[in-house]
């Protein structure tokens, strides 16, 4: 398993991975490529129209993707950190094989290695690297579903299908 990770900060803090099996990583990225618009470079949930949301996640849910939910009342770089450990724990006990994340700045992509660094993620075989979204379109994934989710309503209700399990850790500081 590969399994592709990105954030929304709305009321609370989300983490979410999309999880995608070898056999369907050609595929996806295939499909994801054929959603952007002329000169876009990335699908960004945030500075989509509607109606291209809608039409992203209904191609999103007839190929049966997959994604994982971390959510925490709170905010900041604790937060995160407290979900990416519950997030690459689960990412080792599925098998999976690498994991990326959609790329911030330096100092937190140094906090997200120094996290991961924590769960044994390298003894246990997994490969994790930042990646800006652009390079990695099944990052889009996880953004359109945490965007989606974050707004809940029916944008919450789209996305349902998605999802696999959410994993609510509460009020957090």
């Amino acid at each position: 398993m590969h399994v592709f990770v990105d954030e929304s900060e709305r009321r609370g803090y989300l983490l979410v991975a999309a999880v995608v099996a070898p056999p369907e990583l050609h595929g996806t990225r295939t499909l994801l490529r054929g959603l952007l618009l002329p000169g876009e470079r990335r699908v960004h949930f945030k500075s989509e129209r509607d109606s291209r949301r809608r039409l992203i996640l209904a191609r999103l849910v007839e190929a049966g993707v997959r994604t994982r939910l971390y959510a925490a009342g709170g905010a900041g770089e604790p937060v995160r950190a407290v979900l990416l450990r519950h997030l690459v724990t689960d990412a080792i006990a599925l098998g999976a094989q690498r994991l990326v994340i959609d790329a911030r700045d330096p100092a937190g992509n140094a906090r997200d290695r120094s996290v991961i660094a924590k769960t044994k993620a390298r003894a246990a075989g997994l490969v994790y690297e930042h990646m800006p979204a652009s390079g990695e379109p099944l990052t889009w994934i996880a953004d359109a579903v945490a965007w989606s989710y974050g707004a809940g309503g029916d944008w919450r209700r789209r996305v349902e299908p998605l999802v696999e399990t959410v994993t609510d850790l509460g009020a957090l500081r």
